[in-house]
């Protein structure tokens, strides 16, 4: 929604960027219309095996092709291009909306942004960087290591650790507005002035540190 506390928070860091210098732009999934499910429609024309259809190793096949769906490859172009990504969301059940995961299943797709080789601190995507930003319904009380949800960083090891680090991205701290939906108009106002004060050096910021792939003993089972 144009209205909601998610687009204010996109639209200052559209704001901030831009003033920046930077060229920014914008996938808005649900105008988008994106489509979230990961089926053999996002490969143009036959499939290998249709009758126990992998859609890993198809859509691998695909990418190397270029038979990957149009929708599917305009994001792609839009990743390898930037150095920055930015994930706007509300937060749904502990994790993403379907329409951001179904993004995720069918954007980042093996040989395109990981494969056996390429993981992690050895990951396709090492020289970008990536970060959530996103909205809670709950306090930050509920969130920490005594509270009702949980530790918050174990919360989002999913998403840092197991997907924008897994592709190798450098993750950026995460930007969390606690519970803005509650909070005093004020208190909105502030979320997102701090938010505007930490994008002015967002690009120069470190990420957050992740065990490197060479701690670990190489040949665990791989599905490509």
């Amino acid at each position: 929604s144009s209205g909601s506390f998610n687009a204010a928070a996109k639209n200052t860091a559209v704001e901030v960027l831009t003033a920046k210098g930077c060229t920014v732009e914008v996938s808005d999934l649900y105008a988008m219309g994106f489509k979230v499910s990961a089926t053999a429609e996002d490969i143009k024309g036959k499939v290998m095996n249709a009758d126990n259809f992998c859609y890993m190793k198809e859509t691998k096949l695909a990418w190397e092709q270029g038979k990957l769906s149009d929708d599917i490859t305009k994001e792609q172009s839009k990743l390898a291009e930037a150095d920055l990504i930015i994930f706007q969301f509300p937060m749904y059940w502990f994790g993403v909306p379907a329409i951001l995961k179904g993004w995720i299943d069918r954007v980042l797709t093996n040989g395109f942004a990981f494969s056996e080789e390429k993981r992690y601190s050895q990951g396709i995507f090492k020289d970008k960087k990536a970060m959530l930003s996103f909205t809670t319904g709950s306090l930050e009380s509920m969130f920490s290591p005594t509270g009702i949800n949980g530790d918050i960083n174990v919360t989002l090891w999913p998403l840092q650790n197991g997907t924008l680090y897994y592709c190798g991205f450098q993750v950026l701290a995460p930007q969390i507005f606690w519970a803005p939906a509650s909070a005093a108009a004020e208190d909105r106002k502030s979320m997102l002035e701090r938010w505007s004060t930490r994008l002015q050096g967002l690009l120069e910021e470190k990420g957050l540190s992740f065990s490197p792939w060479d701690c670990f003993d190489e040949g665990f089972p791989f599905e490509g």
